[in-house]
C-alpha cells in the first residue's frame, strides 16, 4: 500500500516523522510531496521529500497524511496540493490530519459537517468553514485527525485501524 504525506518548510517534526516511520513500519511504501526538495521542521529537523505536487497521480495511493505546524500554511497555497486532497475525499480514502493540518481541508472545502480535531488556535477556522471542532483525537469516516503531538499515539492508532478496516 501507498501513503502520501503533503509537507512544507516549518512542519511539526513530530508530526511528520511519526507517522511517516510508523506507516513504514506497517509495510507502506510512504511518499513525501512538497514544492521543494528538502524540507526542514519546526525544530531543525530535515528531510528529502520524493515528489513534486505537479507529478502526483493521487489515484495512485492509499491513503493521504497532513502533518502540521506552519507547514499546511504554505501546502494550501498550492493549487495541486488542494487538488490532491479533494480526490481522497471523493474517493472516500483514509485521511490523516494533525493541528494546523485542517488548514489544508478548509482550502479544499472538505470540511462541511465533518468532525475535526485541530490546534486550538484554528479552532474558529475550523468552525466557520462549516466543520465540528473536536477536542481530542476526531475519527469521522475516512478522516482521523488530532489537535496536537501528545495525541500522536492515540492519533496513529485510530489511522492504522481505519487502514486495516479498509485493507
Amino acid at each position: 500500500m501507498k501513503a502520501l504525506i503533503l509537507a512544507e518548510d516549518g512542519f511539526e517534526d513530530l508530526e511528520l516523522f511519526y507517522p511517516y516511520y510508523r506507516l513504514k513500519e506497517e509495510g507502506f511504501d510512504v511518499t513525501i510531496a512538497s514544492s521543494k526538495k528538502k524540507i526542514s521542521g519546526k525544530h531543525g529537523y530535515e528531510i528529502e521529500t520524493d515528489a513534486d505536487y505537479d507529478t502526483i497521480d493521487a489515484s495512485r495511493y492509499d491513503c493521504l497524511i497532513i502533518p502540521g505546524g506552519k507547514s499546511p500554511e504554505r501546502v494550501r497555497l498550492n493549487e495541486n496540493a488542494i487538488e490532491i486532497t479533494k480526490h481522497f475525499f471523493e474517493k472516500n480514502k483514509p485521511i490523516a490530519v494533525i493541528c494546523h493540518g485542517a488548514q489544508v481541508l478548509i482550502s479544499a472545502g472538505v470540511i462541511r459537517h465533518r468532525n475535526i480535531a485541530c490546534w486550538y488556535g484554528i479552532k474558529d477556522d475550523v468552525i466557520a468553514a462549516g466543520g465540528n471542532f473536536i477536542d481530542g483525537v476526531a475519527v469521522d469516516g475516512n478522516l482521523v485527525s488530532a489537535r496536537y503531538p501528545p495525541d500522536l499515539p492515540e492519533w496513529m492508532k485510530e489511522f492504522i485501524k481505519l487502514l486495516r478496516e479498509r485493507k
